[in-house]
This record gives C-alpha cells, sequence and structure tokens, in this order.
C-alpha cells in the first residue's frame, strides 16, 4: 500500500515537473518510465554529509531507475530504517532527455541536549537516565520516549506501585540547533498494599500456612518490618506456584489454585486477595527403579537420593535430589554425573504407576559421552597478565569435564580481588557431543584493584589518622621500566603496601610486599614486612602526653603459605618468623615496669586454615574458614641458666628503699627477665556464612585466644596481650597485641583490671558473633550491605577467672559500603547490655566508625 501511494505521489510530481518543462511533450503516465539517475540533492535540516544520504539510500550517479518505481520507494525504505529521520520528501528537480535529476527533502530527527527528571530522589536521577541511556546527543524519536516510559512504568511497579504514571515532554533547545530538552515526570503513586488473603476450599492447610507459603505477598502488618506488604502482579503469579509447591512438599500431589480473583479498593489503594483451593489426597512414595545407569549403581544413586518406599510424596524434594536448579554446586544425580564428565547426561523422574496413594518413579538417565575440556581462554581482562589467570584455573585443556570444577574456578577469580565477581561468567562454546569436547571461555570484568586508606577516628581518648596505599595487582619486575607505569607497574597479582598511622603520641610506618606464586609455578605465597613505631606516654584520664617518655618499636617478619591437596585443597599451611625490637626510654606505665631497657621478640609462627568462602570476598554467600595458629619463641630458661624464681636474692637485682633496706629492683628484674621474650600463642577462630531466606545471609563466627609460659617463675611477658572491645581503630601498637573487636563497646575497655585500676591486656579471650547480612548491591562500582548482629565477648588474666557463659554481650546494625578504590567503609550502631570491667552499669550505645577493615 505505501509503495502504491508513493507511486502514485512520484506520478503526480512527474507529471507537474514536465508540464513545465516541457509543455510540448506528451508522456503517457500508465506505467513507470526509465531514466537514467544524473544526480541526487538533498536539502533540507541535516547534519550528514550529502553523500553519506545518498549512499544510505542505495542511489547511485548513472543507474537506471523507473519513475515511478521500485528504486526510489526502496531508498526511501532504506532512509526510514535508519531511524534517524522524520521527514523524507522526494521530487523530480528537472529531466533532461532520458536523465532525471532527484532532490530529496530530508529532516533530521532532534538530538537530546538535557534531561530534567521530576518525581524521584535526586539520587535516583542518575540510575533512570543511565538504564535508559538518555545521554546527550541521543536521538529523540518516538520509540525512545515510548521506550523510556514503559521501562519506568514497569520498574516502579516492580516495587509495588502500580499506579505508577509517567508523562515525557519534549521541547526544542533554543540554545543549541537541532536538539531538545527532555521532561520526565514521574507520579509513582501509593504502595498498592494488600488488605486481606481470604482462602476457600482449605482442610488439611490452614489459612495461615497457606499465607505463609506466598513469600512475596503478604497482608499489611507493622511489626514485619523485613518483608513489606505490596501486591506485584509477577510476584503474586508466582506466590500462586509456592502454595502448590508447599502442597508438593507434604505429599499432596494434585493440589492447585482453582480460581483467584483481586479486588481494588481505590480510596484505600489496597487489594483483596480471595483464592480457592483444591487440595486433593495425600500420597506416598512407592517403588523408585534407576533406568539407564552404567555408570554408578542402583545402591549409590538411591542413597544420592535419600527417598525411601513409603516417605510422604514430596514433589519438590525429588526435583531437588535429581538437579538442584538454585543451587549450580548443589548435591544431586545430575551434578554427580557433571562432576565426573558426563556433560551431556540428562536425568528426568517419571511417574509410571498410582495405586490408590502410592506412586511408583523411574528415574530416567541418559548418560551420554564422556566430556571433555578442549580450549579454554579467558575475555575482558585488560590489566591483570593472562599468567596471573591461567594459573588459578582448575579447568584444564584434555582434563575431563567437572562442573565442580568450573565453580571451582569461579571462586579462585573472584578471591583475587581483581574482578567483578558477580558478572564473572562461564560461557560455554563449540559443544560437540560426537568429539565428545567442549570449549570454555571466562569472561571477567577487571575492577580497581588498588586502594587508598583514609582512616580517621577517636580510639584510646584520642584521634587516630591513617593513610594507607595499597596496590594488590603490583608487578614489582616491572618497577623500572618507564612505559609500564599506568601510572604504576600493574598485572602480576603482587601486593606492595605502604601504611602511615598516627596521633598526638604515637607514628607508625609500614611497609609489606607479597607475592602469591613464589617462583611462578607453583601456589607458594612469600610475604615480607618492616615497620617502625614511636610510642609516647599517654595519661587516658588526662589526656596528657609526655613526649619524655617514649616507647620505639621495630619490627621485621617474613613467611611462607602453601595450598596443600590433604585433606582438601582448600587447605593453606603458613609459616613466618618475625623480630621485633622493643626500646623503652622512661616508660613506666602497667606491665612496663623497667621503663628504661629493651626487649627482644623471635618467633615462629605456624597456621593452617581452611578457606572455603564463596566466589564474592566482600560478601561471601556460603563456606567457611576455619583457622588455627601458634606462636613460639625459644624456650630461653631452659639452656640460659638462670634462676628466676631466686632473681630477688641476687645482688645484681637488689636495691636500697627510703629506710635503707635491702629490697629487690623490680625494674632490674623485669629487664632481665624480659630481654629475650618467652612465651606461646594460640588462636582459634570458626566463621560460617549460611543463605538463609532469599538473599540473606547469616555470618557465625567464633574465636578463641590464649597466652601462655613455659616457664611460670619467669612469668607472663608484657607484649602479644589481647585487648577485647570496640571497632579495632585503636590497634596501633607493634607490641604484638591484637585487639579483638566486640561492638557496643569502646575499644579496649574490656580488658579486665589489675588491683591498681589498670588494662594491661588479657592473656585469653573468647568472642562469640552472629551477622545477618543482606546486600543492596553488589556491582562492581560498590558494593553495598546492610546488617544486624549479636555478640558476645569477655577477656581474662588466666584460667581461674575463665568462664565462657559469663559475657559482655551487645546488639545492633550497621551498614558496609566497599568501593574498589577506598576499601570497606561501614558504620556501626551497637548497644552493651552489660558494664564495662570496674562499672556497675550498662555501657548502652557505642557509634563504630569503620574504614578499611572488616569483621
Amino acid at each position: 500500500m505505501l509503495d502504491k501511494s508513493i507511486k502514485l505521489f512520484l506520478t503526480v510530481l512527474v507529471l507537474g515537473n514536465i508540464f513545465q518543462a516541457k509543455a510540448q511533450e506528451r508522456v503517457p503516465f500508465d506505467q513507470g518510465r526509465e531514466y537514467i539517475l544524473a544526480g541526487v540533492s538533498v536539502i533540507g535540516k541535516i547534519s550528514y554529509n550529502e553523500q553519506t544520504v545518498v549512499t544510505f539510500a542505495g542511489l547511485e550517479k548513472g543507474q537506471k531507475i523507473t519513475v515511478p518505481g521500485e528504486e526510489i520507494s526502496s531508498a526511501i525504505k532504506k532512509l526510514w530504517k535508519l531511524g534517524l529521520f522524520n521527514e523524507i520528501d522526494t521530487y523530480i528537480n528537472r529531466i533532461d532527455g532520458d536523465s532525471i535529476f532527484i532532490d530529496m527533502h530530508i529532516s533530521e530527527l532532534p538530538k537530546l541536549s538535557e534531561v530534567k527528571i521530576n518525581g524521584v530522589k535526586k539520587s535516583k536521577v542518575e540510575g533512570l537516565i543511565k538504564d535508559n541511556s538518555l545521554t546527550k546527543g541521543k536521538i529523540v524519536n518516538e520509540n525512545l520516549i515510548t521506550t523510556t516510559k514503559n521501562y519506568i512504568e514497569n520498574k516502579y511497579k516492580k516495587d509495588g506501585f502500580y499506579n505508577t504514571k509517567v508523562v515525557i515532554n519534549t521541547y526544542p533547545d533554543t540554545t543549541a540547533g537541532n536538539e531538545v530538552k527532555m521532561l520526565i515526570n514521574i507520579d509513582k503513586g501509593k504502595k498498592v498494599k494488600v488488605s486481606s488473603i481470604v482462602v476457600d476450599g482449605n482442610e488439611k492447610f490452614s489459612d495461615g500456612k497457606i499465607r505463609k507459603a506466598m513469600k512475596n505477598t503478604k497482608t499489611r502488618f507493622p511489626l514485619r518490618f523485613w518483608k513489606g506488604s505490596k501486591y506485584i502482579k509477577e510476584k503474586y503469579n508466582e506466590d500462586l506456584e509456592n502454595i502448590v509447591s508447599a502442597y508438593k512438599e507434604k505429599g499432596y500431589r494434585d493440589a492447585r489454585v482453582v480460581s483467584d480473583s483481586i479486588t481494588y479498593n481505590k480510596d484505600k489503594n489496597t487489594v483483596d486477595i480471595k483464592l480457592k483451593v483444591e487440595e486433593g489426597n495425600k500420597y506416598y512414595f512407592g517403588n523408585i527403579k534407576f533406568l539407564g545407569n552404567s555408570v554408578y549403581s542402583d545402591q549409590g544413586l538411591t542413597k544420592m537420593l535419600g527417598i525411601k518406599k513409603g516417605d510422604t510424596y514430596n514433589g519438590v524434594l525429588l526435583q531437588k535430589r535429581i538437579e538442584d536448579k538454585t543451587k549450580p554446586d548443589g548435591n544431586d544425580i545430575k551434578n554427580l554425573y557433571q562432576n565426573s564428565g558426563y556433560l551431556f547426561s540428562t536425568v528426568n523422574a517419571v511417574e509410571v504407576k498410582t495405586a490408590n496413594d502410592t506412586i511408583d518413579f523411574e528415574i530416567r538417565i541418559m548418560e551420554g559421552p564422556m566430556a571433555y575440556f578442549n580450549k579454554i581462554t579467558v575475555v575482558g581482562n585488560d590489566k591483570t597478565n593472562d599468567k596471573v589467570i591461567y594459573r588459578e584455573l582448575r579447568t584444564l585443556p584434555g582434563q575431563k569435564y567437572s562442573k565442580e570444577l568450573l565453580m571451582r574456578t569461579l571462586r579462585e577469580l573472584g578471591q583475587l580481588g581483581f574482578f567483578d565477581p558477580q558478572a564473572l561468567e562461564p560461557k560455554f562454546k563449540n559443544v560437540d557431543p560426537a568429539a565428545g569436547t567442549v570449549d570454555i571461555e571466562y569472561n571477567v570484568v577487571e575492577k580497581g584493584s588498588s586502594q587508598i586508606e583514609l582512616q580517621g577516628g577517636y580510639g584510646g581518648g584520642g584521634f587516630i589518622g591513617t593513610l594507607g596505599l595499597s596496590f594488590n595487582n603490583f608487578s614489582i619486575k616491572n618497577i623500572f621500566k618507564k612505559d609500564a607505569y599506568t601510572p604504576l607497574p600493574m598485572g602480576d597479582g603482587q601486593k606492595l603496601a605502604l601504611r602511615l598511622q598516627g596521633s598526638s603520641y604515637f607514628q607508625t610506618y609500614s611497609l609489606s610486599f607479597t607475592e602469591p606464586w613464589l617462583g611462578g609455578k607453583k601456589p607458594v605465597q612469600f610475604s615480607g614486612s618492616i615497620s617502625h613505631s614511636k610510642q609516647f606516654l599517654y595519661t587516658g584520664r588526662t589526656s596528657n602526653v609526655d613526649r619524655d617518655k617514649s616507647f620505639n618499636i621495630t619490627s621485621i617478619s617474613v613467611g611462607i603459605a602453601k595450598k596443600l591437596n590433604v585433606p582438601d585443597d582448600y587447605f593453606i599451611l603458613s609459616q613466618g618468623i618475625s623480630f621485633q625490637y622493643y626500646d623503652l626510654n622512661n616508660y613506666n606505665t602497667g606491665l612496663f615496669t623497667f621503663g628504661n631497657g629493651n626487649s627482644r621478640n623471635l618467633a615462629y609462627t605456624i597456621g593452617l586454615r581452611r578457606d572455603s568462602r564463596g566466589i564474592d570476598p566482600i560478601f561471601p554467600t556460603f563456606g567457611s574458614e576455619f583457622s588455627i595458629s601458634a606462636k613460639f619463641t625459644l624456650p630461653y630458661s631452659l639452656f640460659n641458666g638462670v634462676d628466676y624464681a631466686n632473681l630477688k636474692n641476687d645482688p645484681n637485682y637488689q636495691t636500697t628503699d627510703t629506710d635503707g633496706n635491702i629490697v629487690a629492683d623490680q625494674s632490674k628484674i623485669d629487664q632481665k627477665k624480659f630481654n629475650w621474650l618467652e612465651y606461646y600463642k594460640i588462636k582459634f577462630k570458626a566463621d560460617w556464612y549460611t543463605k538463609i531466606y532469599g538473599k540473606f545471609v547469616l555470618r557465625s563466627l567464633g574465636e578463641f585466644g590464649y597466652l601462655g609460659a613455659y616457664n611460670n617463675d619467669r612469668g607472663l611477658v608484657p607484649f602479644e596481650r589481647f585487648f577485647l572491645g570496640g571497632d579495632g581503630l585503636a590497634n596501633y601498637s607493634l607490641d604484638g597485641r591484637e585487639v579483638i573487636q566486640l561492638r557496643g563497646y569502646p575499644n579496649q575497655s574490656l580488658t579486665p583490671l589489675d588491683n591498681k585500676g589498670n588494662q594491661n591486656g588479657a592473656t585469653i579471650y573468647n568472642k562469640f558473633s552472629l551477622e545477618l547480612r543482606y546486600p543492596i548491591t553488589l556491582k562492581g562500582a560498590a558494593s553495598i550491605y546492610a546488617l544486624t548482629f549479636l555478640e558476645a565477648g569477655a577477656a581474662y588474666d588466666n584460667f581461674r577467672d575463665y568462664n565462657p557463659f559469663v559475657l559482655q554481650r551487645s546488639a545492633g546494625f550497621g551498614l558496609r559500603v566497599f568501593m574498589p578504590a577506598f576499601g570497606l567503609l561501614g558504620i556501626d550502631f551497637g548497644h552493651g547490655f552489660d558494664p564495662v570491667p570496674g562499672g556497675t552499669e550498662k555501657n548502652g550505645w557505642e557509634t563504630h566508625f569503620i574504614i578499611g577493615q572488616q569483621f
């Protein structure tokens, strides 16, 4: 129809032009006439080159065209398809014998110069603009306006704003050429909530149980803060299926929702839902027979299925045991075959007989051929060198296909910290059942791996500031190559960190380096660090700093960590040697009874850790981390010949008091005792992550630490002690102390007091924590999650006072934001339910501002 109209229009134009140009010539118009195209002129509001338009139209000078005919019609269609123009008219300029000259009058669609959105928060505007690609210079046509309108309305309908209305207007930009401004007015209206859910026809299930099965559609209830009431059609339809699944889990295979109705209450902006169910009879599993299996025995498959004859029928459980689609690494029969190389296998449960209330099944298995990995490639890594990625891959060419190894590879790549873990994706390519091969392409999206740590807050009664630079994908071999600085040599997976920390009473400088693959052939991690700290005597009660009394610490350490294959390859064995030199100048406080002197700490540390936490190191959703470590010094008292029990009777360690009496000089005795530190320290940590409902993840944590002495006469050292309480920000000292975070209390406030009221550190501690996390967004640019927590812990001087059931308790909530350039940022509000040592009233609320550290 369009072609006929165009032909008719052109015929009229041809007629008019010919009458004007050649009145004496008579041309019949009952059919088109053939001409040679002599020229095409493009006029109108366009920014494109004339020849570009002619080329897009498919017209060429010198070609033969019929007027009226298909060539002009086709040219107009091609230009319309570009979506760049809102007006296309074609005219005959003149005819010269067999030659024809054509004018094309074209008007371009306007371009977008500015977008303004009303009706939503400013923080949401940028996201809406980005999601709809409303960038400057975008062609504005009806399709853009319609799709933008539909997207915004559907977006808010999914959030429960079912009456969302969007009006989009455009108007010329008077400051520019062919450009328009776009004004988007959004009226979300109020959320449509569910007033009531009435169920009919149910006898076996109560109304409450059916409503509970509807996970997304809930009636209004103020105390249910974790799940609001909102009506979303798509979610509601899912809940109708959830009701049927809930029945199937209890044996009611034939249950169904017979009818449902939605009544909208316009005045209250609510809906009333009425459901009618048909429950049917309760069924039980009968005989279950396996067919087609040759790799695994019936007995082995029956054990994995975990369903016996006579069990209540559970269709949901049966499907999960065959293939759990909610868990890529689920413990099911399909994954059993997938992990053994049978990529092309299929497993289906088929009902073969129903007698009374018993159902017999056949589990039909098609094993298919064995599959092998063929070509393994990685794309998307612009900064990280290929070798850093390929050495982490668990899937190798020629290796038997395994879904477990595929998932493990994703975890290893995510744990590197160089890529967005949410964007990691393995693509199957060239899947060839005949050859039994499959190519895997891992798609990675790099994120910033270097971090700036800016940490500030009050710890120990004073302001503490930290500046840290951490390069987590460093390349030390290219440090002298000028071309490698973009802006720093990167890509080899090494870590270089520089940290400066200080306040009015201390300064700390540290430099560390880590090579995860020493030698480049085996996963043996080498680490080394050097640091120096200068601390002045600080009196917490008066907030005075005495710079004539100082405590200097110089530390150096090296370590090796190796991934093990037994008991499994999640285990890591680490070993390290460290040396600290402590220099005290008139520093008499607490345990440091020898105010002038020095101590040396040469220690060996060995640790065993099993880390199977999920793909995303910032927000793990499954897995666990268990670690145990021991730190030892040499037992000097066994071979140095010093009788520490009788030092007080040695004249070399005696002095005269004000009354002229000879007494033991405790300062000299302690200097002798602690010249070379002698101790051992044991620590244990267990950390679990469990997905409990939807996106909610529960973190369960338990910790224990103990500091002991080889020789009781020599006693416990004044260093290496545990300080419990707070957010950990005051962990500034390099004297080996460990600050254990326990929110809801001031920093280090839960350390027991000595008989003088001083907190000198504990030798035993334990801590327990439950943290419920919910992700707000886990995008590469920023990962944000909210949390609530329950914590309890205590610190002790010795085992005589140790009681794991008498703990300081707290609860609270917080927020975490991880940005690649700055690390983890967060804030916690914790309420301490118990008094701190020496107090009589519960501590109450504490605010913890967290920068650059994790719990």
